[in-house]
């Protein structure tokens, strides 16, 4: 069993910085691929990226690719969300997510652990 917990949400301007943290405990994370998903108001839950276990791979969401970076550091069995140059379309609950698979994976059914979400408000 693997518990989440994100942080590091909050209310910011247009244009500002953010980093997002999912902290695991429980089991390590070196053995899961994580991902970060995110759901806007009135909306479906959606991809945002994803990072293999090792960290050598990564995967982005069209919206947010040169904007925001994924990274994990499994010797404090934590990853991050670095955003940057956020948008209000940025604004929404953020989710961290752990699977055992290999691949980098979009769909949010694929995933076995989840934290229970940190919000993100950008205002214009």
């Amino acid at each position: 069993q693997v518990q989440l917990v994100e942080s590091g949400g909050g209310l910011v301007q247009a244009g500002d910085s953010l980093r997002l943290s999912c902290a695991a405990s429980g089991r390590t994370l070196s053995t899961y691929a994580m991902g970060w998903f995110r759901q806007p108001p009135g909306k479906e839950r959606e991809f945002v990226a994803a990072i293999s276990w090792s960290g050598d791979s990564t995967a982005y969401a069209d919206s947010v690719k040169g904007r925001f970076t994924i990274s994990r550091d499994n010797a404090k069995n934590t990853v991050y969300l670095q955003m940057s140059s956020l948008k209000p379309e940025d604004t929404a609950v953020y989710n961290c997510a752990a699977t055992p698979a290999f691949m980098l994976l979009q769909d949010p059914m694929r995933y076995d652990y989840w934290g229970q979400g940190t919000q993100v408000t950008v205002s214009s």
